[in-house]
């Protein structure tokens, strides 16, 4: 049985596609750049890596070019689409209609489009990856995942926002939270790792990328976490505001004469490490140009920093202590300076890294010293194998 796994971000689309049997890999694909200038595809397959640079403007473009890519005569890994058994999505919000995974139906269709507003970055990215595969492969069965689901065990006091009871209650507002198959699998692995019981164990999760958001997991359960109602609130992010004063919001519609729908765009296209730097949505571009003296770049970065700190302070307070803070998602896993600024000044609370283990990318990695109280973990996410499991257990 082999299981293609289609995640979506905001301007990326990893895939998969799994054999079951054993739950290997037969391709890891990125596509990353999604609507930026530099679109690439690069697939690993059969010990070789196949990649591919074109202009991708959207992430229909995207989609088309990875079956390609899985059909490729040369570099691919199956001859045609009747290879595959079921595709699973990854979906960042399913409102109060869905806390589990579900079958991908017309009914689920609809409520994917109502819930799209909620996410507006994601949600939409998500619909076309699986309509396009439902064009493509129309009798194959389909499960959608929730990056919400994880967070359904915060208790009310958590996820309840200080407005009149009525907005929750008849308009569903609430916080909700998001990268929940992310959460889940870093704070799962980081306790086998380290042959911990995790219900035994207090883990702040940091998933950092393009989009970001840390966790409280407190035996082994979600308990807080910084995304909200939308993807918008909580840290700084690539495209987005992150924590603001609700007041900005009037204030700018009233001073930049622009409507509810373009301070919308405003703090969810054009605001974060984009909008205060002015050079890019991609870390890894305000990183070097921050490197060349670029000063808005730096400060980009140090409130980023800042913020991811102030949560992380935060969570060790609700759940009072930390055992283990944890790395993961793009520039969790591969940016070493960003881990040394977030946990510098951080003796306080125990944690102490250690200055050549951090010097890793993109594998599991203790990075704190051996006389940390807080042990600190680099875990590459693997939201994808995650997603796979729950379709074939609701596909068959």
């Amino acid at each position: 049985m082999k299981i293609l796994v289609i995640n979506c971000g905001s301007s990326s689309l990893k895939y998969q596609l799994i054999d079951m049997q054993n739950e290997e890999a037969l391709a890891i694909g990125l596509v990353e750049r999604i609507g930026i200038e530099g679109s690439i595809l690069t697939q690993k397959a059969n010990g070789e890596k196949y990649v591919i640079e074109t202009p991708m403007k959207d992430h229909q473009v995207a989609i088309e070019l990875v079956l390609d890519a899985l059909k490729d005569e040369k570099h691919g890994v199956i001859k045609s689409m009747d290879e595959i058994s079921a595709v699973g999505h990854r979906v960042v919000h399913g409102g109060e209609k869905y806390a589990h995974s579900v079958v991908v139906t017309d009914e689920v269709m609809k409520n994917l489009e109502e819930c799209a507003k909620l996410a507006p970055l994601h949600n939409p990215a998500n619909i076309i990856g699986i309509n396009a595969c439902k064009a493509l492969m129309p009798s194959t069965p389909m499960v959608v995942v929730f990056d919400t689901a994880f967070h359904q065990t915060m208790p009310e006091s958590a996820y309840i926002y200080a407005l009149p009871y009525e907005a929750y209650t008849e308009h569903s507002v609430r916080r909700y939270g998001m990268h929940g198959t992310s959460h889940k699998y870093v704070s799962d692995k980081v306790a086998e790792v380290m042959g911990k019981n995790i219900e035994d164990l207090k883990i702040i999760t940091c998933h950092l990328g393009n989009g970001a958001s840390l966790t409280a997991v407190k035996n082994g359960k979600s308990v807080d976490t910084s995304m909200g109602f939308t993807p918008l609130e909580g840290l700084v992010m690539g495209t987005r505001c992150g924590d603001i004063d609700p007041a900005i919001v009037p204030y700018l519609m009233k001073e930049m004469n622009i409507s509810a729908a373009e301070v919308d765009t405003l703090m969810n296209k054009k605001s974060g490490v984009l909008g205060i730097s002015g050079v890019s949505s991609d870390f890894r571009d305000i990183e070097g140009a921050a490197k060349e003296g670029n000063h808005r770049a730096a400060l980009a970065l140090d409130v980023f920093h800042y913020r991811v700190k102030q949560y992380i302070g935060a969570y060790s307070a609700a759940m009072n202590g930390v055992d283990v803070i944890v790395f993961t998602a793009g520039l969790g896993e591969n940016s070493i300076a960003s881990r040394a600024e977030i946990c510098k000044d951080m003796e306080y609370l125990g944690v102490k890294l250690d200055e050549e283990r951090n010097n890793v990318r993109g594998k599991i990695a203790e990075i704190s010293a051996a006389d940390s109280k807080v042990k600190v973990f680099v875990i590459p996410t693997n939201e994808e194998l995650m997603i796979a499991r729950d379709t074939k257990e609701l596909a068959f």
